[in-house]
C-alpha cells in the first residue's frame, strides 16, 4: 500500500512525514525544503496491519499546476503513480489558502483523507473550526493532527482513516471537467470559482474570535527583525553570538573530552603495535590515519553546538525572516528572493543547498543561484574556521561570524556581475514568501537535527577523509621510485612533486609551501581533507587543545609549524572558504544548472574569486600590519588584474547584450 502525502509548503508535510516513518528528513518552515520525493515505510508502532505500507513525502505545492520543478513532481506523481490513498496536510491556521488545493487533490479518483494539521495553533489563537461540516462539505474524512507532539498527536486516528478509506469512492467537491487546460484564460477562469467556492467553505466552518486586521506581537516583533535596516545588524549580533558559544564557549569544553579520546586512543594502538613493527606501517595508521581522521574529528562538538543553535534559529521562525531582509538586496543584484534559501539550506550542506535551487523558474537566477550558494561555509568547512580561528585568532566568534558575512558579501558582488555578464540587468525579479509564527524552538527536533548532521560527518570521515589520508601519508611517505623518504627530504615525496607547481601559482597570496599546496588540493576531494591532511603533513597528532590551541605532539606550536603569519592564515582560510566546492557540489552544480558552460564558466569564477580575496587579504593585510606588501606582490597582482580585466570584458560585452534587448523590446 502507497500512501502519499501532499500539501502546501510549510504546512508541516515532512514533519508528518518524519513522525509516521522514523525517517529524520530535513524540515524547514519555508518551501523548497523537500525538492525530491522521499520514501519510507510506516512505523512498525502505528502500523496495526500485516501490510507493508510505503509513505511518501512529495515537494510542497500550491497547485496541481506544474510551474514549478516542485509542483511537476507532485503533479507527476499524483496522476501517473496512482498512490492508494492521499494525505493532505492542510495548514489549520490557513485554511483559505490550503483548500484549493485539497479541492483539486479531490478531483484525482484517488482516496483523499485531510490531516488538518496545526490545530494546536487554532486553539491558541481561539479559533474554532467545524471539522464534522467540513468533513461534510468536502466529501472527505478528516483528522486533527500536530505532527510536532510526540504523544496525543493525532497520528493513530489518522492511519486508522487511511486504512479504512482505501478504494472508497468519493465525490469532488468542485468539478472543474469544463475547463480547457490549454487555454489560459480558461484556467484563471476556473481557478477564480475555486478560489470563491473555498472562501464559501471557510466562512461556513472557521470561526475566528481575534481580528486579523488587529496587529499581534507577531507582528510586532517582524516590525523590529525583520527591519529594513536593523534586520542586517541584529543578524550579525544573533551570528556572532552563536559563533562565540559554539567555538569559544560550550564547543571546546566539550572538545576537550573528545580530544582526550582520541589521544587516549592514539596511545593505545601504539601501545598494540609496540615499537617492532615497520616505521612506514606505524605512520600510515597512527598519523596518517588515526592522527589524520581525528583531527577532523576533534572539532567534531564545536560542529555540533553550532548546528544545534542553527537549527533553534530555523525552528523558531527567525531563518525565514533573514530570507526577507535579504531580500531587497537580491533584487538589486539580478537574484530572486527565492535564492536565499538555498545559500541557509546550504550552511548545513552545499549538496542539498544547491539541489534547492530547482525551485526558480527563471533559468540564468537559478544556474546563478548554484554557482554561488557554495560560497556559503557549510558543515565541511567548519573544522577549517575552529582551526584557524583558533590558532591564529584570540577570539575565535568574530572569525566564523566574518566568513558568513564575507560569503553574502561575496555572493552579492557576484550576482551582480554574472547580471552583467549575461546581459539580464533589465529583469525584475519578485519573491512571495509566507512567514512562519514565531515558536517556543522545539529541544528535540534541534537535537534530533545535530545529531543526523554529525552522523553524517562521521561517515565522510570514517570512509573519504580516512581514505584520503591514508593515501596523504603514503604519498608523502615514498617518492617515485617507492622507496621510503628519508628524514629531511620530505620534498622529494610523490606528495610534495605533485603539490609543488600548484604551491608556485599561490606563493602570491602568502602560503607557498607544498604542503599547504597539497591540503587545499585534498579539499576538493571533501573540505574537512584540508584539516586532514595537514594534520598528516605536519606529524601533528591532535589540533585540540582547548586551553591554548597550539600545542601539539612534539611540543612546537601549530601556528609555527605551518609557518604562517596571521594575516596569510586568514587569506589561507579565505582561499579554502571561496574556492570550487568540493566535487560531490561541484556534481550537484552541473545536475542543476544543465549547461556545461555554465558549470565550467562556474568553477572558473569562484577559483578566481577565492584568488583575488585571498590576494587582496594578503597584501593589504601584510601592508597594514607590518607597512610593506607580502612575497609574489608583483606576479600576483599581474594575474588578478588579468582576471579582473576579463571580467571587465564580459560585463562590456553583457551590457551591450541588454542594451540591444531593451532597444528591441521598445
Amino acid at each position: 500500500m502507497r500512501v502519499a502525502l501532499a500539501g502546501n509548503p510549510n504546512s508541516g508535510k515532512t514533519t508528518l512525514f518524519n513522525a509516521l516513518t522514523g525517517r529524520l528528513e530535513h524540515v524547514g518552515n519555508w518551501a523548497g525544503v523537500t525538492i525530491e520525493k522521499k520514501e519510507g515505510e510506516l512505523k512498525k508502532s502505528l502500523n496495526k496491519t500485516n501490510k507493508n505500507i510505503t509513505v511518501v513525502d512529495l515537494p510542497g505545492a500550491y497547485s496541481m499546476s506544474p510551474f514549478t520543478s516542485e509542483e511537476s513532481i507532485t503533479s507527476d506523481y499524483v496522476r501517473n503513480e496512482k498512490p492508494d490513498v492521499i494525505i493532505n496536510i492542510v495548514d489549520a491556521t490557513n485554511l483559505s489558502r490550503s483548500l484549493f488545493f485539497t479541492t483539486q487533490l479531490l478531483e484525482l479518483e484517488v482516496s483523499v483523507v485531510v490531516a488538518l494539521n496545526k490545530s494546536d495553533l487554532t486553539k491558541k489563537k481561539k479559533t474554532r473550526i467545524d471539522v464534522k461540516m467540513l468533513s461534510e462539505l468536502l466529501g472527505c474524512p478528516i483528522v486533527e493532527t500536530v505532527s510536532t507532539k510526540s504523544s496525543d498527536n493525532g497520528l493513530e486516528e489518522l492511519v486508522s482513516t487511511v486504512i479504512s478509506v482505501k478504494s472508497n469512492k468519493q465525490v469532488a467537491p468542485f468539478d472543474s471537467k469544463g475547463m480547457n487546460a490549454s487555454e489560459r484564460s480558461s484556467v484563471e477562469a476556473y481557478d477564480k470559482k475555486r478560489y470563491e467556492f473555498v472562501k464559501e467553505i471557510v466562512s461556513k466552518v472557521e470561526h475566528r474570535q481575534i481580528s486579523s486586521n488587529k496587529q499581534t506581537r507577531q507582528d510586532a516583533a517582524d516590525r523590529i527583525l525583520a527591519h529594513k535596516w536593523l534586520g542586517i545588524p541584529i543578524f550579525a549580533a544573533i551570528m556572532w553570538m552563536v559563533f562565540s558559544i559554539s567555538q569559544v564557549y560550550l564547543g571546546p569544553l566539550l572538545a576537550d573530552i573528545l580530544g582526550g579520546w582520541i589521544d587516549a586512543f592514539y596511545a593505545w594502538v601504539e601501545g598494540l603495535l609496540g615499537e617492532g613493527v615497520s616505521p612506514v606501517l606505524s605512520a600510515i595508521l597512527l598519523d596518517g590515519i588515526i592522527g589524520g581522521v581525528g583531527a577532523v574529528v576533534g572539532f567534531l562538538p564545536l560542529i555540533m553546538v553550532l548546528f544545534f543553535l542553527l537549527a533553534l534559529l530555523e525552528d523558531c521562525g527567525y531563518m525565514a525572516r533573514v530570507a526577507v531582509v535579504m531580500d531587497r538586496f537580491f533584487k538589486k543584484v539580478g537574484l530572486s528572493g527565492k535564492s536565499i534559501i538555498p545559500m541557509i539550506i546550504g550552511t548545513g550542506c552545499g549538496v542539498p543547498g544547491i539541489m534547492a535551487t530547482r525551485t526558480i523558474k527563471n533559468d540564468r537566477q537559478r544556474r546563478t543561484t548554484a554557482m554561488l550558494t557554495p560560497f556559503m561555509p557549510c558543515g565541511a568547512k567548519l573544522p577549517i574556521i575552529a582551526l584557524f580561528a583558533g590558532v591564529f585568532f584570540d577570539d575565535a566568534a568574530w572569525v566564523g561570524t566574518a566568513m558568513y558575512f564575507m560569503a553574502i558579501g561575496i555572493i552579492i558582488v557576484g550576482a551582480l556581475l554574472i547580471q552583467r555578464i549575461t546581459g539580464d540587468k533589465h529583469t525584475r525579479s519578485f519573491f512571495i514568501m509566507e512567514l512562519p509564527e514565531y515558536r517556543f524552538p522545539s529541544i528535540k527536533r534541534a537535537t534530533i537535527s545535530m545529531f543526523s548532521r554529525a552522523k553524517a560527518f562521521i561517515i565522510k570521515a570514517g570512509t573519504i577523509i580516512l581514505l584520503s589520508n591514508a593515501i596523504v601519508q603514503i604519498m608523502q611517505t615514498f617518492d617515485w621510485k617507492f622507496q621510503v623518504v628519508a628524514e629531511g627530504a620530505e620534498s622529494t615525496s610523490i606528495l610534495a612533486s605533485i603539490a609543488s607547481p600548484f604551491a608556485i601559482l599561490l606563493i602570491p597570496l602568502g602560503f607557498g609551501a607544498w604542503q599547504l599546496a597539497a591540503a587545499s588540493i585534498t579539499g576538493f576531494i571533501a573540505k574537512e581533507n584540508v584539516v586532514g591532511t595537514l594534520a598528516v603533513v605536519y606529524g601533528i597528532t591532535n589540533f585540540i587543545d582547548t586551553e591554548e590551541f597550539v600545542l601539539m605532539s612534539d611540543g612546537v606550536g601549530v601556528a609555527g609549524a605551518l609557518g604562517l603569519t596571521s594575516v596569510a592564515a586568514l587569506a589561507y582560510l579565505m582561499f579554502n572558504l571561496f574556492t570550487p566546492p568540493c566535487f560531490a557540489a561541484i556534481g550537484a552544480m552541473n545536475s542543476e544548472m544543465e549547461d556545461r558552460k555554465w558549470l565550467w564558466g562556474g568553477i572558473a569564477f569562484q577559483f578566481s574569486m577565492g584568488y583575488v580575496v585571498a590576494f587582496i587579504t594578503y597584501h593589504i593585510g601584510t601592508l597594514t600590519t607590518a607597512g610593506f606588501v607580502g612575497t609574489g606582490f608583483i606576479p600576483g597582482l599581474i594575474v588578478v588584474a588579468a582576471m579582473i580585466g576579463y571580467v571587465a570584458y564580459l560585463v562590456k560585452r553583457g551590457n551591450e547584450k541588454a542594451e540591444r534587448k531593451l532597444a528591441h523590446s521598445v
